[in-house]
């Protein structure tokens, strides 16, 4: 997770920098959503994809848009050092077809 002492978000725009509309009216995932899932390892998969994943998987689902480019920011409210000094680092975005 963002080590943040705030909170932290991963927000997906569609090509015009404007959110994307979406079946959930979800534009971001992070901190504030009190329904993700984490893995049985600890981390958390996020999934970033125009699909459901599957309503078992949907609480860490961000909806993008289908056959069109989008970007994705993550915001780090009130960082600690190891987001300030990149001890730490975003995972990558792997996509998987």
């Amino acid at each position: 997770m963002p080590p943040v002492k705030g909170f932290w978000s991963l927000t997906l725009y569609n090509e015009q920098h404007f959110f994307a509309e979406n079946p959930l009216g979800r534009y971001s995932l992070g901190t504030k959503n009190k329904s993700l899932k984490p893995n049985a390892d600890g981390s958390m998969t996020l999934y970033v994809q125009s699909e459901s994943p599957g309503a078992d998987k949907e609480s860490n689902w961000l909806p993008a848009p289908k056959g069109a480019d989008f970007s994705l920011y993550v915001r780090a409210y009130w960082p600690e050092a190891a987001a300030m000094n990149r001890q730490w680092t975003p995972p990558a975005v792997v996509k998987v077809n």
